[in-house]
């Protein structure tokens, strides 16, 4: 039975805003073998984006995804937080003026930083013995080569890599240059080698 009511405790804008969240992913070797099949889903995912951006559109949307066969809830209920109206549920509202987007502000290009901030907690955390080629790994990972054929294409003028720093709700600034002084940089950690 879906539930009438919802609690959020905190919302991930809060954390890191404009994070990266979801992901759309092949194979290098899918990726190599089909070139035309990953630009035609990278443009219509960049299609779906923009229709998603358009707030009028999110009230179709919330009603798509609050069926059975997706997320199985009311649709208020995904509406609201679609439109950045959240009620934490102990008497917390908020108009959160950094709602969800699917398009805007660049947020589908494949930054390598994201990457690079990913391989620096797997760094901090000890799951990987040695400082990691960051930007290699990232490169090969975060095509952007890719997704800027597939946006020329279709004559979309993206906003283009960033490697700006980033800083999340810690306040401690991520430097995409400089990953491994922020992997060892934290008090908690178990960096290894």
């Amino acid at each position: 039975m879906p539930t009438t009511s919802a609690s959020t405790s905190l919302n991930t804008q809060d954390i890191w805003k404009d994070h990266p969240e979801k992901v759309c992913a092949f194979t290098a070797e899918f990726a190599e073998k089909n070139p035309k099949t990953v630009k035609a889903v990278l443009k219509a995912l960049h299609e779906a984006s923009v229709w998603l951006d358009n707030l009028d559109n999110r009230p179709e949307q919330a009603e798509i995804v609050s069926r059975p066969t997706y997320i199985n809830c009311p649709k208020d209920l995904i509406l609201g937080r679609m439109l950045g109206d959240y009620d934490f549920g102990d008497g917390r509202k908020k108009k959160d003026p950094n709602y969800m987007i699917f398009s805007s502000r660049n947020c589908n290009y494949p930054q390598a930083k994201y990457a690079i901030w990913f391989l620096s907690q797997y760094r901090r955390w000890g799951l990987v013995d040695e400082a990691p080629d960051y930007a290699g790994i990232a490169k090969q990972v975060m095509r952007g080569d890719i997704y800027e054929e597939a946006m020329k294409e279709i004559g979309y003028a993206h906003g283009g890599a960033s490697m700006a720093p980033e800083t999340l709700f810690d306040g401690v600034p991520f430097d995409p240059t400089k990953p491994e002084d922020y992997a060892k940089s934290f008090m908690i950690k178990t960096v290894k080698g």
